[in-house]
């Protein structure tokens, strides 16, 4: 039973007081939260010394959700894929367990499930894979739900939600959030876990008064899968993004307030300036 908390980038321009090199923004990043996502791999597949450096830099109970690139799940739609599978497998295989899932994030028009079956079939057993749905027809169609679910039972694959509840919650009231608002889905919020490790997406606002209310189902929900023996994680998102390591060493936080046995985050390492006194 573990809680696996994060942002959706290791790096951000208001989390260090004095400038980091490169090979540090990850170390440091891994002692606010236990688990990152891994969206640049969705741009590009890295080099392998580069995933062999992040692997370096963290400790190995740290935990990457890595995306698998756009050219298989939105160019190509999962087909005639090998080509860019095998060298995205390679490439990500020096994290070894860190890697806690492939993120399988399917364009909003996605629907071909046996093409979603074939992929899930076809990639190795040692890989534990969470998919990322977000056409309207897996939200509200019973027969499409069920047979989504089916597919990933089958395959011991989890089903990421994606929580914009908060964010959509009222008009913007900056630019960050007309942005946030204007790319992110808007889609019905699930909660049921298909494995041992379910995976969520929480999106907040600006005002982190705001962003924590509304996640208190999620608080609830995270406490229940712990008591069920499951191992969740929990990736809180804000418009800028500024305020999200902190808000998710607050999640974790809370959580353990309710679990009182669960291991605590490691201690951060200081970013700001030295001084003489």
């Amino acid at each position: 039973m573990r809680l696996y908390v994060g942002c959706a980038m290791w790096t951000h321009p208001e989390w260090q007081e004095k400038p980091l090199p490169p090979a540090e923004k990850l170390r440091t990043y891994s002692s606010w939260c236990n688990a990152v996502e891994g969206n640049t791999t969705f741009y590009a597949t890295p080099q392998r010394r580069t995933v062999e450096s992040w692997a370096r830099q963290t400790d190995p109970d740290f935990r990457f959700v890595m995306k698998l690139p756009r050219t298989v799940t939105h160019d190509r739609r999962l087909a005639g894929i090998d080509d860019d599978m095998n060298a995205f497998l390679e490439a990500v295989e020096p994290l070894g367990r860190r890697l806690h899932a492939l993120w399988v994030q399917l364009p909003g028009s996605f629907t071909d499930l046996r093409a979603l079956a074939t992929l899930l079939e076809g990639l190795p057993p040692h890989y534990r894979v969470a998919v990322e749905v977000r056409h309207p027809a897996f939200f509200d169609n019973h027969r499409a739900i069920a047979q989504l679910e089916s597919v990933l039972e089958f395959a011991g694959a989890e089903w990421i939600p994606f929580d914009t509840a908060t964010l959509f919650a009222s008009p913007a009231r900056s630019a960050a959030e007309h942005e946030a608002q204007s790319k992110k889905p808007r889609l019905p919020v699930r909660t049921r876990a298909l494995t041992e490790f379910p995976i969520v997406r929480y999106h907040g606002r600006d005002d982190p008064a705001a962003t924590v209310a509304g996640w208190q189902p999620w608080v609830e929900q995270t406490v229940a899968w712990l008591r069920e023996g499951r191992s969740p994680t929990v990736f809180i998102h804000t418009p800028d993004n500024a305020g999200s390591r902190a808000l998710s060493r607050k999640f974790h936080d809370e959580v353990r307030a309710l679990v009182p046995e669960l291991e605590p985050l490691p201690t951060p390492i200081p970013t700001d300036p030295m001084t003489l006194f």
